[in-house]
């Protein structure tokens, strides 16, 4: 039986606040660990939402262009508590990233010395590793509810990992295929009946319905008030500082890409990367390198490297302005530009999303998109997992992997060791992510310290 309460009457502003900024102090390793994270908390341990309703959000946001994992905690926020619940939510989500990469930005440029950040990451990076290892395992196990969804999973990961299919393309077949079986085979899209409770029943069940219903004037108001974001800063740079600026230059990169950012993270940052570094000349090739290893191994979306291009390119063409001013300025703006759109096509589409959630045809595509990113986020796993374990020269290839094995003369032994200890205290002794991710960015920093010394 549908329900219409509202997760609002049941689940206070507050608690769900201090729960999103625990969230955010976790939200390490990209989409993978960042879903992890929100499973655990919001699924697993406090209840509040109902695990085919997370993943149909999920589902939903990997079709959007942006970092979906950052949507996803909008969305969820926007379910718990509304447009203050999608606001908290999705700031909280990204702002301790903000915060660590603009220090680390100006760490950088200020002494060009990351020796003992090196160490620091040695640590956070391996465990990484094993937390993002878990939620493979458990999104898999609760996601793939029939044999031709573990099909779907599996061909995916294939071909994003070894043939280097376009991720759009992925999605679609996977919708396709899910939408085919639907017609074919009755209860394809749904739980099986015998499916076992694992705990309370979730606050938000899900067979609610949320009470913000769809409407044209509804969707107007917001399309116009998130234009009118998204755009100010732009044209407040253009006319204080004129069209040549660089910080109007990469507000309308950004932001331009922002809205077109289809195929995940990484295939986002190959497209910035070529165009800062051959374009825009904002940075060299080894510095791009560099910033994306700083935001895999900081809290937050990987996007959040564009923190670090702009900050970078803005300090050593600042035009009129102080060089550090325009470098935190540039950062701040692009920041900006680049998230806005998120929260604008959350608040858009959730409330005609939620609508649809009763009709099988979308379910039945939907539950083949969720066993797509079940593939997709064990590929970034397998990804992340490589270029922690081993030098970057071995990735090579047509998809994000090789298809050769790295060379063991590439293995980072330092960093096997790490995840050994990750996995250790995350399957072995349970712990925490937080707990986990602190004891090991702890041994990883005392090592790079020792090290600068020796």
């Amino acid at each position: 039986m549908s329900s219409q309460r509202s997760a609002e009457d049941v689940i206070p502003l507050r608690t769900a606040t201090r729960a999103w900024f625990l969230i955010s102090l976790q939200t390490f390793g990209g989409p993978a660990g960042q879903i992890a994270v929100m499973q655990r908390t919001l699924v697993d341990e406090n209840r509040w939402i109902g695990q085919q309703r997370f993943l149909f959000a999920l589902s939903y946001c990997t079709l959007l262009p942006g970092p979906e994992a950052q949507q996803l905690a909008t969305y969820v926020g926007w379910l718990l508590n509304g447009l203050r619940g999608a606001l908290v939510a999705g700031i909280l989500f990204v702002l301790p990233g903000v915060v660590a990469m603009l220090g680390l930005s100006v760490v950088y440029v200020a002494y060009g010395d990351t020796t003992v950040l090196d160490g620091l990451f040695l640590g956070l990076g391996p465990a990484v590793v094993a937390i993002v290892v878990q939620a493979v395992l458990r999104v898999a196990g609760r996601g793939l509810r029939h044999p031709a969804l573990v099909a779907i999973a599996v061909a995916s990961f294939v071909a994003l990992s070894v043939f280097g299919v376009a991720f759009p393309v992925v999605v679609a077949v996977a919708a396709a295929v899910g939408w085919t079986l639907g017609r074919t085979l009755p209860g394809f899209a749904l739980p099986p009946a015998a499916l076992p409770d694992e705990g309370p029943a979730p606050l938000v069940p899900d067979d609610a319905l949320h009470v913000e219903r769809p409407s044209s004037r509804r969707s107007a108001a917001v399309l116009a008030a998130g234009l009118a974001l998204w755009a100010t800063p732009v044209v407040v740079a253009a006319l204080l500082l004129g069209r040549q600026s660089i910080l109007v230059d990469q507000g309308l990169f950004f932001g331009g890409t922002a809205v077109v950012s289809f195929g995940g993270a990484y295939a986002v940052l190959a497209f910035v990367a070529q165009r800062a570094v051959e374009v825009y000349g904002w940075l060299a090739p080894g510095e791009m390198v560099r910033g994306l290893a700083l935001a895999e191994t900081t809290p937050g979306p990987l996007v959040m490297v564009v923190q670090f291009v702009a900050f970078v390119g803005a300090y050593r063409d600042p035009g009129a302005l102080d060089p550090w001013v325009a470098a935190v300025l540039a950062a701040l703006l692009t920041t900006w530009v680049t998230f806005v759109p998120s929260f604008v096509f959350i608040l858009l589409g959730a409330p005609y999303v939620e609508r649809l959630r009763g009709n099988r045809s979308l379910a039945a595509a939907l539950s083949g998109i969720t066993a797509a990113v079940v593939g997709v986020i064990a590929s970034l796993a397998l990804y992340f997992a490589v270029h922690t374990l081993f030098a970057e020269t071995t990735l090579v290839g047509p998809g994000p992997l090789s298809l050769d094995l790295p060379r063991l003369d590439t293995v980072r032994w330092d960093a096997v060791a790490m995840a050994v200890l990750g996995f250790g205290l995350v399957f072995g002794a349970r712990w925490s992510v937080l707990r986990t991710l602190g004891v090991c960015a702890l041994v990883g920093l005392t090592i790079g310290v020792v090290r600068s010394v020796v």
